[in-house]
């Protein structure tokens, strides 16, 4: 801690931040995850007992701690500061040389070990516990992972021969999956295959399939109805004969992954960095819009960093005389601070998707306002 913190004063400071934060995000969490509890409390059934439940919730804990993180950042530095304030220690502080630019280095060395914090819980631990919360439950329930869609998971995919070997050629073929089971199986598959003029070649269905080692579906009890124009002299009416084929068993090269499918069903916000990359280089291979995922990408990336900005927006409160308002109602401003932040950020993302904006102006605009409002509120309270 001495490499990190080596003067006396950033310790002292750091101790006491980090103290109130692991509080302030306990008790935090917990109240979230009461509320999950009892949430949850409608679906158990059956298999699915109250036990499994309480897994299912407690397993959902790092990703909610990932998401609270930056609001107890910022709730338990406003409590430590009015109280340092309401003791007059920062003033000692202050004779002793801490100013503005030296508090604001000082909360950026404490918001780093909080930065890695938050990449592990929402990069890592997170959508690992995630997904295991959701297995857990849906083998509890008996369902699969796309029960929620009634018409199934629609992806877009590139065309090859008609075997579904060989090069890419041009065209698009678009697959329909019925259900996803958790042990990358399929069931219920339809494809649709069309040529570069969009005139439909064949459709294929199946009734399972299933993701191998190397790289390809194998599909059983599939039914393939090729299509292909029969010349006429009228080029406005022409006339199309149909061929049907059953296969036991067929072996289909494709871009679409299980991890792909996977992503299909989760929102682009509760997705990993690396999983986001993925998929949006998926996206724009297939010329699809990669608009929210982009802006979920860089929302993301640039998240853990805003517990600096919390931290400095916090900053101001330690300047502030024990006349304009006890600690009870500044932390009550911290709350409503930090509140007012999440939902401009929600906001400000589909404003920017809506109006098209370049995803990294988008996710970087609210941090960078906020963070401008605290740089203002020290200049104006150190003046004071």
């Amino acid at each position: 801690m001495k490499y990190l913190f080596p003067y006396i004063f950033e310790r002292y400071l750091a101790k006491q931040i980090y103290a109130a934060f692991g509080f302030i995000l306990f008790a935090l969490v917990a109240l979230f995850l009461f509320f999950d509890i009892l949430s949850e409390l409608g679906s158990v059934k059956g298999q699915y007992t109250l036990p499994l439940a309480l897994l299912h919730v407690l397993l959902k804990a790092p990703s909610r701690i990932s998401e609270i993180i930056p609001i107890a950042g910022l709730i338990g530095s406003i409590y430590i500061f009015a109280m340092l304030a309401s003791q007059s220690e920062f003033t000692i502080l202050r004779i002793a040389g801490l100013d503005v630019r030296r508090g604001l280095t000082t909360l950026a060395k404490i918001s780093l070990p909080l930065v890695v914090l938050t990449l592990i819980m929402s990069e890592w631990l997170g959508p690992y516990t995630e997904n295991l919360s959701e297995q857990i439950r849906m083998k509890a329930l008996g369902s699969s992972y796309s029960s929620q869609f009634k018409t199934g998971v629609w992806v877009k995919d590139r065309l090859r021969d008609e075997d579904g070997s060989g090069p890419i050629r041009p065209g698009v073929r678009y697959v329909n999956v019925g259900k996803i089971e958790q042990d990358n199986e399929i069931k219920n598959i339809r494809m649709y295959e069309f040529d570069d003029a969009y005139r439909l070649l064949s459709i294929r269905s199946a009734v399972s399939g299933r993701f191998d080692h190397s790289g390809t579906w194998i599909l059983d009890d599939v039914t393939e109805t090729r299509f292909r124009e029969t010349k006429q002299s009228d080029p406005l009416n022409p006339v199309y004969s149909a061929q049907t084929f059953v296969h036991p068993i067929i072996s289909l090269n494709s871009e679409v992954t299980p991890q792909i499918l996977s992503v299909l069903l989760v929102s682009p916000e509760k997705m990993s960095i690396f999983s986001l990359g993925r998929f949006i280089s998926h996206l724009r291979d297939n010329k699809q819009d990669a608009q929210r995922h982009s802006i979920a990408f860089w929302k993301k990336v640039i998240y853990p960093f805003t517990i600096f900005v919390m931290l400095a927006l916090a900053l101001p409160f330690a300047y502030l005389k024990v006349r304009a308002g006890s600690v009870g109602i500044k932390v009550f401003g911290g709350i409503m601070l930090g509140m007012s932040f999440q939902l401009f950020n929600s906001l400000f993302s589909n404003v920017g998707l809506l109006g098209s904006w370049p995803a990294l102006l988008t996710a970087l605009t609210p941090p960078l306002l906020y963070f401008i409002l605290a740089i203002v509120g020290l200049r104006w309270v150190s003046r004071a």
